[in-house]
C-alpha cells in the first residue's frame, strides 16, 4: 500500500489504520493484533512484553520489508532475498547483495518464525528484532550503516507518521526499526498446506503420501525391522523445523568430513564440538524452497534423500541421530548409510509436497504494498 497522496493518507487515518493526535481528539493507540494460528502449533511460545503485535506495526514492517532505501544503492530489500512465491526465499545457493557481492550462505526461508529463538544458519542473533536489522548493516548485504538506514526514513515523508502510528513516537531509531519488521515477519505463517487440511480432517493423503509421513517421523530401528526416514528427529512436529529452545535444533548432519567442515554453531558458541552445526530449518514449503542445506550445495529434494541414503560424510561432530539411523544392521566397519528403499524415497518426497501452501505464497497480507 503506497500512502503519498493526502487524500490516501487522510482515508487511512479516517478509517482507523493509524492514531493521529489533534487539540480535539485523543490520541488513538495502536490496535491489538492476535497471530492467526491452529491450536496445534506450540502454545507456549509468548509474544515478546516489549513488542507486542499490532495492526500499525505490523503494516508498517511490512513496508519496511520490502523497502529498497534500506540499502546503501536502493538496490535490494529484504524481500529481494525472501521472495514470496518461493517460500520466502530466492531460489539461489547463494544470495548476491549489493553490488553482486556474495556471502557464504543460503537466504534461510521465512516461515513460522513465532516459534524460533534462534537465527540464521549458525544461530547468532536470539530475537526475530535483533534478525531483523542485521541485514541491513550487514556489509555482504544491504550494506547500509544502521543510522543512515534512520535518517533516510526520518527524511522520509511518509515514515514518521507510521512509527509514530505503531509505537507512539515519530523519531525512528533502530530498534523500532527492528520491531516493527518483526512483527510483519511473525505473521508469515504457513498453516493450510495438505499437511494441515488432513491433520484438521479435510482431507486424506494419498496411500504414497501417508506412508512417507510415517516414514518421515520415524527413526529406524533394524533390530525389530522398524524403517523409518529419521527426518522427525531434526525436523520437529507439526512445525518441522528444529528445537525451538536454544541450540538443540542444531546439527552435523554429515554433509562434509572433518577437512571440509565449516564453523557453523562454533562461531557463536566457541566450542569445537559444534564445528558443522548448522540450524534445522522448517521443512514447511519446501518443495519450493530448493537449492537446499546451507550452502545450496543440494539441487532437488531427490538429491538430499540420496545424500542422507548413501553419502553420509563421517568427521568428529556427526550427530549421533544419524550415526544411529540406519534400516539395516551396519556393521563397525560400515560407512553410516539410511539404506532406504526407492520407493521409500519417493514416498518421503511425496509427503515433503504435502507441505506446500499455496494460500501463504499468495495471501495479499504478505505481499510487495509497492506494486
Amino acid at each position: 500500500m503506497q500512502i503519498h497522496h493526502p487524500l490516501r493518507w487522510g482515508l487511512i487515518c479516517m478509517l482507523g489504520f493509524f492514531s493521529y493526535n489533534s487539540e480535539e481528539a485523543p490520541i488513538i493507540g495502536p490496535t491489538a493484533l492476535s497471530l492467526e494460528a491452529p491450536d496445534y502449533f506450540p502454545q507456549d511460545q509468548p509474544m515478546p512484553a516489549s513488542n507486542p503485535l499490532t495492526e500499525e506495526g505490523v503494516l508498517l514492517g511490512r513496508m519496511l520489508f520490502y523497502e529498497k532505501k534500506l540499502s546503501l544503492d536502493g538496490s535490494i530489500s529484504c524481500a529481494s532475498c525472501h521472495q514470496q512465491e518461493k517460500g520466502f526465499s530466492d531460489g539461489l545457493a547463494v544470495s548476491p547483495g549489493v553490488g553482486g557481492t556474495l556471502g557464504d550462505v543460503s537466504a534461510m526461508a521465512l516461515v513460522n518464525l513465532h516459534w524460533q529463538t534462534k537465527f540464521f544458519w549458525n544461530g547468532r542473533e536470539n530475537s526475530l528484532e535483533s534478525q531483523a536489522i542485521d541485514p541491513i548493516s550487514n556489509p555482504i548485504e544491504m550494506n547500509l550503516p544502521i543510522d543512515e538506514a534512520v535518517n533516510r526514513l526520518q527524511s522520509d515523508s511518509k515514515y514518521p507518521e507510521l512509527f509514530f502510528a505503531a509505537f507512539g513516537s515519530n523519531q525512528i531509531t533502530p530498534e523500532l526499526i527492528g520491531k516493527a519488521i518483526s512483527q510483519f515477519e511473525r505473521t508469515l505463517i504457513s498453516a493450510n498446506s495438505k499437511f494441515d487440511r488432513w491433520i484438521r480432517n479435510e482431507v486424506e493423503l494419498s496411500p504414497e503420501e501417508k506412508l512417507g509421513l510415517e516414514l518421515f517421523f520415524t527413526h529406524p530401528e533394524p533390530g525389530i525391522q522398524l524403517r523409518g526416514g529419521n527426518c522427525g528427529d531434526c525436523h520437529l512436529g507439526f512445525l518441522t523445523s528444529g528445537d525451538p529452545n536454544g541450540f538443540a535444533g542444531f546439527h552435523n548432519n554429515g554433509l562434509d568430513d572433518d577437512s571440509k567442515l565449516k564453523q557453523g554453531l562454533e562461531k557463536v558458541t566457541g566450542n569445537p564440538f559444534d564445528k558443522g552445526k548448522f540450524k534445522a530449518p522448517s521443512l514447511r514449503n519446501i518443495a519450493l524452497t530448493a537449492p537446499y542445506m546451507h550452502d545450496g550445495r543440494f539441487s532437488t529434494l531427490e538429491d538430499v534423500l540420496d545424500h542422507y541414503n548413501e553419502h553420509i560424510q563421517n568427521s568428529s561432530t556427526l550427530d549421533v541421530l544419524i550415526l544411529e539411523a540406519s534400516n539395516e544392521q551396519l556393521d563397525a566397519s560400515e560407512p553410516v548409510k539410511l539404506k532406504l528403499s526407492e520407493e521409500e524415497k519417493k514416498a518421503i518426497i511425496a509427503f515433503l509436497h504435502t507441505l506446500t501452501d499455496n494460500q501463504f505464497i499468495t495471501n495479499e497480507k504478505f505481499s510487495n504494498p509497492f506494486n
